[in-house]
């Protein structure tokens, strides 16, 4: 059914790179969500009022808040597909982010909705209500379709990896926990008289459920937003791709930059010997910086810095220099490295060193480890270091 839904209504499916198509698939979804859960709402409504279920009323809601979702969802990915501005030169791609976020706030309020009911039930000691054979079937029902609508977000989540998919497809699944436990406690009620509200306690688990699910949806979608590092496949595939171009034996400095699914721009220092013809290492930049468009989707600017590859001495002390920053931390290195021979009694080794974000505080301990280990390789050496944040997270 879903591949039949993406056939009629999602032009050229297969291009997810795409911020028209991504726009379809997001409208697939929302429109899915809106009227599936508006018709749910409105059958457990009624169920509930004529049972007196507490935990069926509040799950009626809980569908209308997921119609709301499915709106925000609409709207989330209409603006992510609008064109790039003047004040949004990098594009609205990150509106879906901020979509699956207020999914994922609003699944938080239902849960707590959904605690703070069942509390007052179970602490006023509220009889379990008695349910009819038709709002048994509503559940039952409601059950199906929230597993289908499960299973659909999580097929459009595979094939576009937008998290307002997952945050639905996890919502979807609260659902089914929650309307479940409603059946389970109506079972075991109709098999045993017990001296509690099973009813309102089962509720209470669920509500648990609910918030757990929520405050991890939107603790995902956060550091989205606030930017995570690429993942490692990633950088390793451009680092590779880059070091296969002719000329090339160094990279450091590579920032990736996420403005959204789709719209990633990145940066990079590339390493060149000194005595290269540069507008030939020009041409290779060119062509590389196009190739990692082509394959990866990524927006690639190259910055080659030269280096000296010819002195044995410069050769030694980098190599020296570089051992001694993985005693420190095997994810240290260093680029852009020269020595300035200033006299007899001080050689200057001018050198960026590349560190983990956790020693971002601990520079001026780091830059004195660092120039003792150089004088204990030799006496006349002196360190002049610039220190460089590994923005990718994998060094």
């Amino acid at each position: 059914m879903t591949n039949l839904l993406i056939k009629l209504f999602v032009k050229d499916s297969k291009n997810t790179s795409d911020p028209a198509v991504r726009k379809r698939y997001g409208y697939l979804g929302a429109f899915t969500g809106i009227v599936l859960n508006i018709l749910l709402f409105l059958g457990k409504l009624i169920a509930g009022i004529l049972s007196g279920g507490i935990s069926v009323i509040a799950d009626a809601f809980n569908n209308l808040s997921d119609a709301g979702s499915s709106i925000m969802t609409f709207v989330g990915f209409k603006m992510a597909g609008m064109p790039a501005d003047s004040e949004h030169p990098y594009g609205h791609g990150r509106m879906e982010y901020m979509s699956a976020f207020i999914v994922a706030v609003l699944i938080l309020l239902v849960g707590a909705e959904l605690l703070e009911s069942s509390l007052k039930a179970i602490i006023k000691g509220d009889a379990a209500p008695v349910y009819s054979a038709y709002a048994i079937a509503v559940l039952a029902v409601s059950m199906l379709i929230k597993l289908w609508m499960y299973i659909f977000n999580r097929k459009l989540f595979k094939r576009v990896e937008s998290g307002v998919f997952k945050a639905t497809a996890l919502d979807s699944l609260n659902d089914i926990m929650s309307t479940g436990a409603i059946l389970l406690s109506v079972a075991v009620s109709l098999c045993f008289k017990l001296p509690f509200n099973l009813d309102a306690v089962m509720g209470l688990l669920v509500s648990l459920f609910i918030l757990y699910s929520g405050f991890a949806t939107g603790r995902d979608t956060l550091n989205l937003i606030l930017g995570n590092p690429p993942d490692e496949d990633t950088v390793e595939e451009i680092k590779n791709t880059v070091l296969s171009f002719e000329g090339f034996i160094g990279i450091h400095d590579l920032m990736v930059h996420n403005y959204g699914p789709g719209r990633q721009f990145a940066s990079v220092h590339v390493e060149v010997p000194q005595d290269s013809d540069f507008v030939k290492c020009h041409e290779q930049a060119d062509l590389c910086e196009r190739l990692i468009n082509e394959k990866y989707n990524i927006q690639l600017v190259i910055h080659m810095d030269p280096i000296d590859t010819n002195s044995p001495a410069v050769k030694t002390a980098r190599e020296a220099m570089t051992a001694e920053l993985k005693k420190i931390d095997e994810n240290m290195s260093l680029h852009d490295f020269r020595m300035t021979p200033l006299s007899d009694k001080r050689t200057n080794l001018i050198f960026d060193a590349v560190i983990p974000p956790e020693y971002e505080s601990r520079k001026e301990e780091l830059r004195r480890r660092i120039s003792d280990a150089a004088k204990s390789i030799d006496k006349t050496y002196f360190c002049v270091i610039t220190f460089d944040i590994d923005f990718t997270g994998h060094n």
